[in-house]
């Protein structure tokens, strides 16, 4: 797999070997979710996106989606290698999709992924129009509290546009444009 891959190679450095699951959508079944995360975890990955089931959510099917978090979160966690007797975790960030909910849905979102023991919200994949907007990392911060990360993603193309989020609550920026945020130019990227 991919992920084999990049872990082989940056298996001595400190970068983090992330992937996703259910992209992009969310709409896969939780036990394929859930063998999915297993079997990226066995391959090297250290963190885990999973995208929240948009359509349930948006249908009202809460006890699902957090259920469905709850899947990948314990999978992923399970899947984990020991290390010194004790099992290396496994960072999961749940990608709500923010422009395709209303205000109230980022926020049940944000505390159904808190609630099914995920470590990190997350507002966009990409595939979706728009990215981070501070209101949506504001929402996201109120909703998970203090504990919990909180990762903008998509549109911070500056270093004002990464600052305003972290002002905002977010823990971890998104950026396609990290090389042009350090230093101090603006990205051409449209995402």
């Amino acid at each position: 797999s991919w992920v084999a891959f990049a872990a082989e190679r940056l298996r001595s450095t400190p970068v983090a070997v992330c992937t996703v699951i259910g992209f992009p959508l969310g709409a896969p079944l939780s036990d394929v979710k859930a063998r999915e995360a297993e079997l990226v975890v066995r391959d090297g990955a250290t963190e885990v996106d999973m995208v929240i089931n948009v359509g349930r959510l948006r249908s009202g099917q809460f006890d699902y989606v957090q259920d469905d978090i709850q899947a990948v979160v314990r999978a992923a966690a399970a899947a984990a290698p020991m290390r010194s007797g004790r099992r290396r975790g496994v960072v999961t960030k749940v990608i709500l999709e923010t422009a395709l909910l209303t205000d109230e849905e980022k926020v049940i979102a944000s505390v159904l992924a808190r609630n099914a023991g995920a470590d990190f919200v997350k507002t966009s994949t990409g595939f979706s129009s728009g990215g981070a907007t501070a209101t949506d990392v504001s929402l996201m911060r109120r909703a998970v509290g203090p504990e919990m990360g909180v990762k903008a993603s998509g549109g911070v193309r500056t270093r004002e546009d990464a600052e305003r989020m972290i002002a905002h609550g977010a823990t971890r920026i998104g950026a396609s444009a990290s090389v042009a945020i350090m230093q101090g130019t603006e990205s051409k990227s449209d995402y």
